[in-house]
């Protein structure tokens, strides 16, 4: 299994959103996020800006 760390890019630096995160996927108000031991969540007003599949991360932006 291969999980990603969810982070959030606001004023040039990157918050944790989540770790361990399975699956992402978007929705009309932003980006869902299932992870391995926490319940499902929806980051509102974001989208998914990059991806570094050998990091391990995914890199949310908010909407412009």
């Amino acid at each position: 299994m291969c999980q990603m760390t969810v982070l959030l890019e606001k004023d040039g630096q990157e918050e944790l959103v989540a770790e361990q995160a399975s699956l992402l996927e978007a929705v009309e108000n932003g980006v869902r996020i299932d992870t391995l031991f926490e319940a499902p969540r929806v980051v509102e007003g974001v989208l998914v800006a990059r991806i570094d599949f050998l990091a391990g991360k995914v890199i949310l932006r908010g909407k412009p």
